[in-house]
């Protein structure tokens, strides 16, 4: 395999050091965390520009909130809808960005008592700070899960920035796909191991893909956390037999840099993106098994058309409304993106029996 440059960067040689520490080899969840979350080091942790629409300005990609507000009005009418079911109060977001959604959603919302951001990165967590001092007195942020959460909570493309295992499967063995370092740069190198994937991958040809511990963890935290409430993710993915399906035989690991995607998550450590697709199916598991409620799964297009995305547009402009059909259109993120909604499960709850308006038509539970 080809290595990536020596390790210069003082993220590389923290790594490498790293890697040197564990006897040689890291499995690959432990180098995506520290490539992204490393402080002041880390792709998420360091100063460079990450989010926006044009790559011109510094920028690697760009979010649904960054394409049009009517993403986060939208959504805000879900909210408006869960706050009112459940009899709670506060919004809680977890990876706010560049906190353009935590705009649109206060400013849609002045009746809204409390919006609290869940972020690691401090860098990120300033430029949210900056972009929402107009409402200073409902904005809190946290830099961890309290121990006990009431309100509705919101993640979007939160759930394919945590670190996942990757599995090879070669020669008809898995094997756990790790890091190593050789001739001065990162590379690949496998083990065998006892782990595989959730569901079974038809077929002997050689095989690479993802488990997601972390999100399911971070999925079973939240439900044992949530007195009260109700849970919105919304990312990339699959439900679990089209993650694993036969063809889908590279895995789902893509890197952002520049508003372009490549594969090469060995390169350019801390300078760019690492995500992988989402399984729902582990997602919507981890969380029934951990006493929540499944109230929905669906496209996000269908979910913002259900929660009245188009109000209004009859006077929007033409680059408005592409922007809005970025967000709908099959081959764009409409289809791409997914959206699962959980609820605190209490049959005494008032919200028993409630079906949120992002799930009135379209629901595709029954898929997972």
């Amino acid at each position: 395999m080809t290595a990536t440059p020596s390790l210069t960067t003082p993220l590389q040689l923290h790594i490498g050091e790293a890697i040197v520490a564990a006897g040689g080899w890291i499995g690959f969840d432990r180098f995506m965390e520290m490539a992204l979350y490393t402080p002041g080091w880390g792709y998420y942790a360091n100063d460079l520009r990450k989010f926006g629409l044009l790559p011109g300005g510094g920028s690697d990609f760009v979010t649904a909130p960054e394409l049009s507000p009517r993403f986060g009005q939208a959504l805000a009418r879900q909210l408006r809808e869960a706050l009112q079911a459940t009899g709670t109060t506060e919004v809680w977001e977890f990876g706010a960005g560049s906190g353009a959604l935590a705009q649109q959603i206060l400013e849609a919302l002045p009746q809204l008592e409390r919006y609290t951001i869940v972020d690691l990165s401090g860098s990120l967590r300033q430029r949210q700070h900056d972009r929402l001092q107009a409402f200073a007195g409902k904005v809190h942020w946290a830099g961890e899960l309290p121990a006990h959460i009431r309100g509705v909570v919101i993640g979007n493309e939160v759930l394919d920035a945590m670190p996942v295992r990757l599995l090879a499967r070669l020669g008809g063995v898995w094997h756990e796909r790790g890091v190593t370092v050789h001739n001065g740069g990162f590379v690949f190198a496998d083990q065998p191991t006892s782990l595989c994937p959730p569901f079974e991958v038809q077929g002997a040809h050689d095989y690479i893909t993802e488990i997601h511990e972390q999100a399911e963890g971070f999925i079973r935290t939240l439900a044992d956390r949530l007195q009260a409430g109700a849970v919105f993710m919304i990312d990339y993915g699959f439900p679990e037999h089209e993650y694993y399906h036969p063809q889908r035989s590279m895995g789902t690991v893509m890197c952002h840099q520049a508003h372009l995607a490549d594969p090469d998550a060995l390169a350019d450590v801390g300078k760019k993106d690492i995500t992988a697709h989402v399984n729902f199916t582990g997602i919507a598991l981890a969380g029934q098994d951990a006493g929540l409620q499944v109230l929905g799964y669906t496209g996000q297009g269908r979910f913002l058309l259900n929660c009245s995305l188009l109000n209004g547009m009859e006077n929007t402009g033409i680059a408005e409304r592409a922007m809005v059909q970025k967000l709908v259109n099959e081959h764009e993120m409409g289809e791409l993106f997914k959206v699962i909604g959980f609820a605190a499960d209490n049959p005494a709850a008032p919200y028993s029996g409630w079906q949120p308006m992002g799930f009135a038509q379209g629901d595709r539970t029954h898929t997972l």
